[in-house]
């Protein structure tokens, strides 16, 4: 159900891959912790990389596809970089990072060099979703190559993959609102479990899949693509990855734009609070759209799911619908406004008695394809997610947040409160921070987008983002729309805007409004 990673910015509710379907993490600022003890490491240099790693050179060639994807056309080309697996080694194994690129079509000497993406997750597959975004990025590839990868656990480069199919589908029926302790019981034993399976099968790169070593993959990557600055397009997590790579690299930060922004200030249980308001929010702008009292629209929805804990419904595969698996289809069509006329057939069927819709949108969501098999984008997002994060709330610090975050959303809330607890229990490997340091005083200025209607990285992250990059550093650039992420929605002003700082340099007014 939820997300208890970040959600990347890539979901489509009538068809898309699921994107960055995630579970939630929150804690208000008076949850979050100070900037101290437990923070991400430090921009002290890492070990310096020896020559056999940064000097070598990539055999880019023709992308191959998958079962679940085909190779992308003749424009694109992918290699594969070797990194360390573990930094403080640099010497010892390596990991293959795939990597995937379409060359500039502009006149070579206007080449600014190249523009790497993270789409978010984390977890997303940048060598499978580059591809099908390309379109909306034809103006950058004038002075840029694109460049996306999958980051290390992720994909083509050693995913994790922690149980399979029908492991996956038996785990949609267990209750993540356990309303029983028998329920309570199945919830956390799927969450120890799931666990055991990732570490069964990654070994020791569980334990070598973090942001810190994504953000070292991606100088490394800088290095070896021939440039002296990182040039970066992040998207949801994407943004806190950007964000640890300045506060590590601030001398090699070149244009960085960070779009759906992940709020660095606060910790796991500030995280689930921020995606329960920004879910919630979404959902009353959904139903005042249709001119429907949000708080009355909330409570028949909350109603509905109730009565599904209680007996699901039918489904025209012969599967049902149950409470965690509407919710979650529910959520999906937030992401985009273009999504909410797929809310509207579900809700309205559901009522009837007939559970498919809903159902189709949370496969969409979990990455579930018509013929039973799950991608592993949320079993990345754990490992990377528990791996980055040290907080593990207890289960009764979960329970003593239900009140509050029942006030919060009565439709989102009890999940997220539960997940705070769930997500990384029992977790494999410890966590290695409780927040990340994103301080990076003497980067270049970094262009920080917030969109007022976003759900999954609400619009106030966006300001403190700004504010922790520091001051000079942290640009914002305001979008009052709806959905995850503002660039490629629908805003002339948005893309004229990171157009002008990706292509020209041209910086914005901080605080600047698109409306």
């Amino acid at each position: 159900m939820l997300t208890a990673g970040l959600v990347t910015g890539c979901s489509d509710a009538d068809g898309g891959d699921g994107g960055d379907a995630a579970k939630p993490s929150p804690s208000s600022p008076a949850d979050g912790p100070s900037r101290s003890a437990g923070s991400s490491p430090s921009a002290a240099a890492p070990t310096a990389l020896p020559s056999s790693v940064t000097g070598q050179r990539l055999d880019w060639g023709r992308c191959k596809g998958t079962a679940s994807t085909p190779a992308p056309g003749s424009d694109w080309q992918c290699a594969t970089l070797r990194a360390p697996l573990d930094y403080a080694r640099p010497t010892g194994s390596t990991i293959g990072l795939a990597l995937i690129r379409a060359t500039s079509r502009g006149d070579g000497r206007a080449r600014i060099g190249s523009l790497l993406f993270n789409f978010g997750g984390p977890g997303a597959s940048g060598v499978d979703l580059l591809p099908a975004f390309a379109p909306q990025y034809a103006k950058l590839r004038e002075r840029y190559d694109l460049v996306s990868f999958d980051p290390r656990g992720v994909a083509a480069s050693r995913g994790v993959r922690c149980r399979g199919d029908r492991e996956t589908q038996a785990a949609e029926a267990i209750d993540l609102t356990p309303d029983t302790a028998a329920e309570e019981s199945a919830y956390f034993k799927d969450a120890t479990d799931f666990g055991k399976g990732c570490a069964q099968q990654a070994g020791r790169l569980l334990g070598h899949v973090s942001t810190v070593e994504a953000a070292r993959d991606m100088d490394l990557m800088r290095q070896v693509l021939g440039d002296d600055e990182l040039h970066y397009m992040g998207v949801s997590y994407g943004t806190e990855l950007g964000g640890v790579y300045a506060h590590l690299f601030p001398g090699t930060v070149g244009r960085l734009a960070l779009d759906a922004v992940v709020d660095p200030s606060v910790g796991r249980v500030g995280h689930a609070e921020n995606q329960a308001r920004g879910f919630q929010r979404a959902l009353d702008n959904y139903l005042a759209f249709r001119g429907i009292d949000p708080k009355t629209g909330s409570r028949e929805i909350a109603a509905l799911l109730k009565r599904l804990d209680a007996k699901p419904l039918p489904t025209a595969s012969g599967r049902e619908l149950n409470e965690s698996l509407a919710t979650t289809g529910i959520m999906v069509t937030l992401y985009h406004k273009a999504s909410w006329p797929a809310l509207t057939r579900g809700l309205r069927n559901a009522e009837k008695g007939d559970g498919t819709a809903l159902l189709a949108l949370a496969d969409a969501y979990n990455d579930r394809d018509t013929n039973g098999r799950y991608g592993t984008t949320t079993h990345s997002q754990r490992a990377i997610s528990c791996l980055d994060d040290k907080a593990r709330p207890s289960v009764a610090r979960a329970k003593a947040l239900m009140a509050r975050f029942r006030g919060i959303s009565p439709v989102f809330g009890e999940g997220m409160a539960w997940d705070t607890a769930g997500w990384c229990h029992d977790w494999p490997v410890p966590g290695q921070w409780e927040n990340p340091d994103v301080s990076a005083p003497d980067a270049a200025p970094v262009l920080v987008v917030g969109n007022t209607g976003d759900p999954a990285t609400p619009y106030e992250g966006a300001r403190r983002m700004a504010d922790e990059l520091g001051t000079g550093v942290g640009v914002e650039l305001t979008w009052k729309g709806e959905g995850h992420g503002a660039y490629g929605s629908g805003s002339s002003c948005v893309d004229t805007t990171v157009n002008a700082y990706l292509l020209e340099g041209r910086i914005p007014r901080d605080g600047k409004v698109c409306s």
